[in-house]
């Protein structure tokens, strides 16, 4: 396989994947992948900023802004003055987003294993290996 075949056939897996799980999300939960993800980060990730979404999910801090806006406009997240740094906010999830949250995590996860079904335990490890020995010695 040639390398545009490879490039090819990654993107082509990642939006069919993305798609299948936007599907899953909207339908069920009516949240967007778009959603969930940054909703994701504001979890794990205590005082979390704009920026620490913007550099987890590789995105700029203008589009992590922006997603942090319509998420906050639908009643999921809220800005919070910063505890130590008056030029920075944080973001939290509300109650509400963090029930959806939750309810959204196991339809996702549902919906992943379903698609990955094919794939031994084996060749999904290897897939993740890979993918982060790419992510990680290329940034």
């Amino acid at each position: 396989m040639n390398n545009e075949d490879f490039l090819r056939l990654v993107v082509r897996a990642q939006i069919q994947l993305w798609n299948e799980a936007d599907t899953a999300l909207r339908t069920t939960h009516d949240l967007p992948l778009a959603h969930y993800l940054p909703m994701r980060v504001i979890a794990q990730t205590p005082h979390c900023r704009v920026q620490d979404i913007a550099d987890q999910l590789a995105i700029t801090s203008g589009g992590a802004s922006q997603a942090v806006d319509r998420i906050e406009k639908a009643g999921h997240v809220q800005r919070q003055p910063h505890p130590t740094n008056r030029r920075s906010s944080i973001v939290e999830l509300t109650a509400q987003g963090r029930a959806l949250l939750d309810a959204a995590a196991t339809t996702l996860d549902q919906e992943i294993e379903h698609r990955l079904a094919s794939l031994s335990p084996a060749a999904r490890n290897q897939i993740t290996d890979s993918l982060t020995t790419l992510l990680t010695e290329h940034r």
